[in-house]
């Protein structure tokens, strides 16, 4: 019996290529040049990974016979049409958890070098300036942090930045207050948040 095909249209880290294992046939090609992905496809794939610069549109899941599953390393599922993989029968899978550490971190930097006006005293003292006095910043102890969509990333930032003495507000529609409560947030409106919080992340 044939192995599966699967087709990368992506890099994928080491590890993701030693996942599949020897029980496949693995291809590759460059599927944000649609020369390249189109005839790729047409050679009869089981499944096709992807990133963010592949576009599987109407046009790509027509052109890929028996095609079965398109699996996206990541999160976003805007670069698939969903309802023309529907209506051809095709699983779009995508890796919700993925992401969420590396989003949460880099949110929580942003906070840090807000507070401490990191960016402009690093371009000041690139330019041979030094104000001392302008870039002392803020403590984060006892601040208010709004998150704005309080999801998984949303709640491991907050969970994090509670480690810094910051009282949490959140605003999300679809939360139920014991689960904001479980980690210590008050569930706000949206306009409280804006007007209580000394810091605001956005995760929607």
């Amino acid at each position: 019996m044939s192995k599966p095909v699967v087709l990368i249209a992506e890099e994928l880290s080491p590890a993701t290529l030693s996942a599949l294992g020897p029980d496949f046939e693995i291809r590759n090609c460059d599927g944000a040049n649609r020369d390249e992905l189109l005839p790729a496809l047409a050679q009869g794939v089981d499944a096709v990974l992807i990133r963010s610069a592949t576009k599987m549109d109407a046009e790509a899941i027509a052109a890929a016979k028996g095609l079965k599953v398109i699996a996206r390393a990541g999160v976003g599922l805007d670069n698939v049409d969903i309802p023309a993989a529907t209506t051809a029968g095709v699983m779009v899978v995508n890796a919700p958890t993925s992401n969420i550490v590396s989003a949460a971190e880099l949110a929580i930097g942003l906070i840090l070098a807000s507070a401490r006006f990191i960016s402009p005293a690093h371009a000041a003292l690139k330019n041979g300036k030094w104000a001392r006095s302008k870039y002392t910043g803020a403590e984060l102890y006892e601040k208010k942090l709004g998150v704005v969509g309080f999801g998984r990333i949303g709640q491991l930032v907050a969970q994090r930045m509670s480690a810094f003495g910051m009282e949490i507000l959140a605003y999300d529609p679809y939360l139920q207050p014991a689960r904001a409560a479980q980690l210590n947030a008050k569930l706000v409106s949206l306009d409280q948040l804006l007007a209580e919080s000394d810091f605001i992340t956005i995760h929607l």
